[in-house]
């Protein structure tokens, strides 16, 4: 009787739950190796280059632009495009 319910409840942690807990952790891991001078693209869809951290490193200054520093916390960064031209030319290697 609850062998079916058992059975889609596997199939949905299998297909839906389970990648998504890889990609959150992936994406933590991501912003926790940001570093000064990397390049990043923020969730807001601004790019610039890290400057430094604040707060215990919670908050990074972001430079936009020559004279346009912003401040934001980490969960704010969508992509790492330093790193990502790193592991891009690594694979080419």
């Amino acid at each position: 009787m609850f062998l079916p319910l058992i059975l889609i409840f596997l199939i949905m942690w299998l297909l839906i739950f389970r990648p998504q807990a890889r990609k959150q952790k992936q994406h933590q891991r991501m912003v926790q190796e940001v570093q000064p001078g990397d390049r990043i693209l923020t969730v807001g869809g601004f790019y610039g280059v890290v400057k430094g951290f604040k707060n215990d490193d919670k908050v990074l200054i972001l430079e936009l632009d020559k004279n346009v520093k912003v401040e934001l916390v980490r969960s704010s960064i969508a992509q790492n495009l330093t790193a990502e031209e790193r592991s891009a030319s690594a694979k080419r290697k």
